[in-house]
């Protein structure tokens, strides 16, 4: 477990690395302290490509983070992400060996130890064993069968693997920058914790998380992960449209974009222009309407929903959405996103902004911090189940906050 009574978080995405540090106040409640962010420019579709340039950027989004928290960091949460992640369902079935035949915690360890007994390729490893349900006796449906009687304990699991040098490569950029890894979590587990409701997640929906070089799924029912998946496709492909369509430089679109981007034409005033730069030097800049903007970028974000549709009823899970679609993600902040999205699935649709911890939260209440949000409420979820450390250290901000109240 982390020490002091601090958690960090650090998402490691494709456009912008994001370090959070939050510290657990004496109320047991998490308040964010530290943030630091910093261009991602090391990888590409959620992958490293150049050791150097991500180790680079998170020692700036990691320095920036100390400096404001006045806490130095040592060990971390990071997030991970990418087309090379695959997961699926798994069962795991054991004859209860305890006295009495009372199910204890070597059985449940033994049953997710079997639920893992399947055949996975050489060139991946298991990331995360996420336990969905158990079943006793043919009694499903258990969320926990700690001290249960029975004779045969059976789990449904949900098992994510990952490339092992896609993982490796993510491991040596952080240990790098002198960071221990508390756990690498799966972008989609931690942005579910910052923008699902405990509700949502029984009844069933469907997370859309859109970074800058994926787009990443996530169906949760009875309060369960079942299925998870990542599109190669973001808010870099919305950039390179605008740059093509409109013959600008890419950074010239992706300013563009962020400030003007709308993905439905009918949202758009007729009279609402832009002034677009030029490619080549001494070429001026053209004004151009709005409108076209949106009709340039409004089919991707209808060819990224369809992907989407296509994969979950691909998997049969259409039905499980019962409280619609949730959107999140820095993509998720262009206008006119959530009508698209509702017109695609026929379901109501909602953008998810972070929240659950407290501290510098008008700083990060917008999609794009979902996922280092996310990162460390799975932190300090790992610690309630462990037990709150009793050691903490204040930080400089807390003990001051504590001498003024004093003086």
């Amino acid at each position: 477990m982390p020490k002091n009574g601090y958690i960090v978080g650090i998402d490691v995405g494709t456009k912008k690395i994001t370090a959070l540090i939050g510290e657990i106040t004496e109320e047991k409640k998490i308040e964010i302290i530290g943030i630091g962010t910093a261009n991602s420019r090391g990888l590409r579709k959620g992958v490293v490509v150049n050791l150097d340039a991500t180790v680079e950027a998170i020692k700036k989004a990691q320095q920036e983070a100390e400096l404001m928290a006045g806490f130095e960091i040592d060990q971390a949460y990071i997030g991970i992400s990418g087309a090379h992640i695959k997961s699926f369902n798994s069962r795991g079935v054991i004859a209860v060996s305890g006295k009495n035949r009372e199910i204890t915690r070597e059985d449940i360890r033994r049953v997710i130890e079997q639920s893992k007994a399947v055949s996975i390729p050489p060139d991946r490893e298991i990331i995360h064993i996420i336990p969905q349900e158990y079943v006793v006796d043919e009694q499903d449906g258990i969320k926990y069968p700690l001290g249960m009687s029975g004779i045969k304990l059976e789990v449904n699991v949900h098992i994510v693997t990952g490339a092992i040098t896609s993982v490796q490569n993510l491991k040596t950029c952080v240990s790098r920058t002198g960071i221990e890894i508390e756990q690498i979590v799966l972008n989609q587990i931690a942005c579910s914790q910052s923008v699902l409701t405990h509700d949502e997640m029984e009844l069933g929906v469907g997370l859309i998380d859109i970074g800058g070089g994926t787009t990443e799924i996530a169906i949760f029912e009875r309060g369960s992960l079942w299925y998870t998946s990542v599109i190669p496709i973001g808010g870099d492909n919305f950039t390179n449209d605008i740059a093509v369509g409109l013959r600008t430089p890419i950074p010239e679109a992706e300013k563009i974009k962020k400030k003007f981007g709308c993905v439905s034409s009918p949202l758009v005033d007729e009279q609402d222009t832009i002034e677009v730069p030029s490619v080549g030097r001494g070429k001026k800049a053209r004004v151009l309407s709005r409108q076209l903007l949106a009709e340039i970028i409004q089919p991707r974000a209808e060819e990224i929903f369809r992907l989407v549709d296509n994969d979950i009823k691909r998997m049969g899970y259409e039905k499980s959405l019962n409280s619609g679609v949730v959107l999140t993600g820095g993509t998720s902040l262009l206008e006119g996103l959530e009508e698209i999205a509702e017109g695609v699935f026929d379901l109501p649709v909602r953008r998810g902004d972070p929240g659950g911890a407290g501290g510098l939260v008008d700083r990060v209440n917008t999609p794009d911090y979902a996922t280092p949000v996310g990162l460390l409420l799975h932190g300090y979820n790992k610690w309630k189940e462990q037990g709150f450390p009793k050691d903490k250290k204040k930080s400089f901000w807390v003990k001051l906050k504590d001498w003024l109240k004093e003086a």
